[in-house]
This record gives C-alpha cells, sequence and structure tokens, in this order.
C-alpha cells in the first residue's frame, strides 16, 4: 500500500544516492567507477519498496553523466534490474552482491562500447569489479547493522528479512 511515509522515505533513499554519487563525482562515472551510492542498492533487500527510491536516485545521477541521455536510459535501467533481483530473487543479503555488479558490468559496460568505442569485456569487468568493490563494503555494513534492532526498526525492514544470514 502506497502511503505518505513510503514515499517520503523513497524520497530519502532517492536523495542520499543522488548525494552520494554526485560528492564522488570523480570516481562514481566512466569506465572505472566506484558509485559509492551502489552500496544503498543492498536497502532493497530490506525493503522491496526502496526499489523505487533507488532507481529515481540513479535517474537523478545520472544527470550528471557525460554520456547523457544514454546514460539516463541504460544507467538507471541497470539500477532497476539490481534492484528488482535483489528484492524478489535473493534469499541472502550475500547474494545481493552479485545483481548489480552482473546488471550494471553487462549494461553500461555495453554502453561504453557502443557509445564511446570501449573494449567490451574489458568496460564488463571493470564496471562489474567497481559493483563488487563498493557493494562488498556494503555487505559487510549492512550485515553489522542488521544486528542492531534499532537500525531495523528504523529501517521498518520487512519481517521475514530482519534476521540476515549469510
Amino acid at each position: 500500500m502506497l502511503t505518505t511515509r513510503k514515499i517520503a522515505e523513497n524520497a530519502i533513499v532517492a536523495s542520499l544516492y543522488f548525494v552520494l554519487t554526485i560528492v564522488s563525482t570523480p570516481i562514481a562515472y566512466g569506465q572505472i567507477q566506484f558509485r559509492i551510492a551502489e552500496a544503498l542498492m543492498l536497502l532493497c533487500f530490506y525493503r522491496k519498496d526502496f526499489v523505487v527510491g533507488l532507481t529515481v536516485g540513479c535517474f537523478l545521477a545520472n544527470l550528471g553523466s557525460t554520456l547523457l541521455p544514454w546514460d539516463l536510459v541504460f544507467g538507471t535501467l541497470a539500477t532497476l534490474l539490481s534492484g528488482l533481483a535483489i528484492a524478489f530473487l535473493s534469499p541472502r543479503l550475500i547474494l545481493g552482491v552479485l545483481y548489480p555488479a552482473l546488471f550494471n558490468g553487462f549494461i553500461v559496460g555495453a554502453e561504453l562500447f557502443y557509445i564511446v568505442g570501449l573494449p567490451f569485456w574489458i568496460n564488463v569487468g571493470y564496471v562489474a569489479l567497481g559493483e563488487l568493490a563498493v557493494l562488498a563494503v556494503g555487505y559487510v555494513l549492512f550485515l553489522l547493522l542488521s544486528r542492531n534492532k534499532g537500525f531495523m526498526d528504523a529501517l521498518r525492514a520487512e519481517p521475514s528479512r530482519r534476521a540476515v544470514r549469510w
């Protein structure tokens, strides 16, 4: 059910994604990227509705990309697919680390190949490795935070996702 509270919470998530990307602009775009905001993708594991906030945040952050309008479409699509996969296909948080690496690696890698002319498989590898690095840090952070009842209550995590196992 869509409530004012959920809209506000998703707006906060979108804002966090946007701000984290903008403040890390030098490393957030391009072939070798470490988009720190991507660690927030793991929020989709706890709350499926955060897919919306993260997708909107990515779209807004991609307005700063040098690959407009392509990054608005394909970069945002990669985030949307990653969020949906984490929310609906991940029985464990650790699997949530893999989806953004795969989707961003292949989609953004293909975008860089077709738009900029950079080597396809090298793009896929670089983007996926950058994603894995950021999400590994995010995984450890969320694993630690998930043990904090106050954090989980504030997050309003779905009951089935509160007890995070590997």
